[in-house]
């Protein structure tokens, strides 16, 4: 699940630089038994990597499990099994807004309990919340890259994404690389690649609940709200090549569209 191609993104004004305490990773996930555990196991690679360069941070996951009838269940439950960090919340919303929003909600509620009874005088300031998607592979310096954005001032960060070649038409890979340059600065927004502080997240009212799109909706408004935004190409995430997705109007739909033009 993602969403559509989005508007440009640039840098704002420094952000509150409230040292990150709390890192949570939100995947939705529908019906993805074909790519999730590839995805998940990325996942668990760019967190074990956070682990070790940042042992301050605790690291949660929450898998959203959207009405999902296949194995996709299964394969969640496996990566969470015995481990505490890792969570799985299964929905019913059919609704990729509904799905980010509600694990990123589970990921603060945990976050802040635990800032707050430390006394965190900041908790959501504290908390930063990567995203991506089940069918994406995040690379093994993913959140490491992310908190280091962060602590120099983000408040939200817009990476770039690689469609996965393989089963592509080459044709459809040329037309993608000719409009889309791999650049800092890109004006791309991509729920497969997005990480923001959680105190704005909330002042930007969060992912709205809406089939598609939501991840635009969100960095317009924080685009709005003067929160401080780098658009980056250093945390390339790589993702399904398909043009038959789960999210309409999402990313296999933008590849539909571009196939057919």
């Amino acid at each position: 699940m993602k969403g559509d191609e989005g508007t440009s993104a640039s840098a704002g004004s420094a952000g509150g630089g409230v040292a990150i305490g709390q890192l949570a990773v939100v995947i939705p996930a529908h019906n993805e038994e074909q790519h999730l555990e590839r995805a998940l196991t990325a996942v668990r690679a760019a967190v074990e990597r956070a682990s070790f360069h940042l042992p301050g941070v605790d690291v949660q996951v929450v898998v959203v499990l959207d009405s999902c009838t296949d194995r996709s269940p299964s394969i969640a439950g496996g990566f969470a099994a015995g481990n505490p960090a890792w969570a799985v919340l299964p929905v019913g919303f059919r609704s990729v807004g509904r799905s980010r929003r509600a694990g990123v909600d589970a990921a603060l509620a945990k976050a802040g309990r635990a800032l707050r009874a430390a006394g965190a005088a900041d908790p959501m300031g504290a908390v930063w919340v990567a995203n991506s998607d089940a069918d994406s592979c995040v690379p093994e310096d993913w959140l490491v890259r992310q908190l280091d954005l962060a602590a120099k001032g983000a408040d939200l960060v817009l990476g770039t994404v690689q469609p996965d070649g393989q089963g592509m038409h080459h044709q459809l890979l040329a037309r993608w690389h000719a409009r889309h340059a791999w650049i800092e600065d890109h004006p791309h927004v991509y729920g497969a690649n997005l990480g923001v502080r959680a105190s704005s997240y909330l002042a930007a009212g969060g992912f709205p609940a809406v089939e598609f799109d939501e991840d635009r909706a969100l960095v317009d408004r924080l685009r709005s709200s003067g929160a401080a935004i780098v658009a980056t190409d250093t945390t390339r995430v790589l993702t399904s090549g398909r043009t038959a997705g789960r999210a309409p109007r999402g990313f296999a739909a933008y590849l539909l569209a571009l196939a057919e033009a």
